[in-house]
């Protein structure tokens, strides 16, 4: 997807050239993915052009210098011919906005890992979700993984804030435990939250051995986390892509041996894996209900 450049330019905010009139949004759910960081697949980019699509969403800001933040040597301009001329379009991360419903706004952020700059960047992502009055910011991904393509895609993740702590248990988004190395964009969710803002992650894992240019049954297993949360239907398209997908994958693991003996070995991993967690969730709930009675009883005494 080529990324937006050509904005009638009136207004700034931060780093941001705005297109106006700026929007008047309310209980604004920002809804953001990162490439290349967490991206595999394409099935970010993918759920997000179907969000923008059921929103209505038109653009809205586009940063006024990307070259400040991103290095052209890793992220490569790109021409295109438009009849007789060709047009050069700057790798850039830019903004729309929409609405589905009476009492819901969307804002969407299609963002580029930052290569200078960062904390400018990231404050300018920050100021735009202050302007535009964003309740919830949630970040969208997706990673390799050692999963099998034969069992439901895992979505791990986490929030900040009880409705949308509550709204990812609902949903079967799985609590992440990771440590490590992280993109400097997390500092966006840090600094929603100080604010007062919820936030989100959501990152589904993709089996490695597939390695897909557009991973359909990621992004088919996005959609029904995202899908009952905001209210949309899940497209034909997406199930029938998902699913021829899921059978070339299996017929071709049929004729290799080798990659039929690492599936199964993942089945039996995952299989275990979904055993120990449910056995975890029922020894640890009696012990947070009695945790809470306590906490209410304190309370009450005080």
């Amino acid at each position: 997807m080529p990324h937006r450049t050509d904005y009638n330019i009136s207004m700034k905010i931060g780093a941001f050239n705005i297109e106006e009139p700026l929007p008047e949004l309310n209980n604004t759910h920002a809804i953001a993915i990162l490439r290349p960081w967490i991206d595999a697949g394409n099935v970010g980019s993918l759920v997000l052009a179907w969000l923008e699509q059921q929103a209505g969403a038109r653009g809205l800001a586009a940063l006024a210098r990307p070259g400040r933040f991103f290095d052209f040597t890793r992220y490569r301009p790109m021409l295109y011919r438009r009849g007789e001329s060709r047009r050069l379009v700057v790798p850039n991360a830019y903004a729309t906005c929409g609405r589905r419903a009476p009492g819901r706004d969307f804002l969407f952020l299609h963002l580029l890992e930052p290569h200078a700059l960062s904390e400018i960047f990231t404050d300018s992502v920050m100021e735009l979700l202050e302007r535009l009055h964003v309740t919830r910011y949630t970040l969208l991904g997706s990673m390799y993984d050692f999963v099998p393509h034969t069992r439901p895609l895992l979505v791990t993740g986490g929030a900040e804030g009880p409705a949308a702590a509550a709204e990812l248990e609902r949903l079967g988004v799985t609590a992440s435990d990771y440590e490590g190395p992280t993109t400097i964009c997390y500092l966006i969710s840090q600094q929603a939250s100080a604010h007062g803002i919820e936030t989100a992650t959501m990152i589904v894992h993709l089996p490695q051995y597939t390695q897909l240019e557009e991973d359909y049954m990621g992004v088919l297993r996005m959609k029904e986390i995202l899908a009952p949360a905001y209210g949309f239907q899940i497209d034909a398209e997406s199930l029938e892509k998902a699913r021829r997908q899921r059978e070339r994958i299996t017929a071709s693991a049929a004729a290799d041996s080798q990659v039929r003996d690492i599936i199964e070995k993942l089945e039996e991993t995952f299989d275990a894996g979904l055993q120990e967690r449910k056995a975890k969730e029922e020894a640890l709930s009696p012990e947070v209900e009695d945790f809470l009675r306590e906490m209410e009883n304190r309370f009450k005494r005080e």
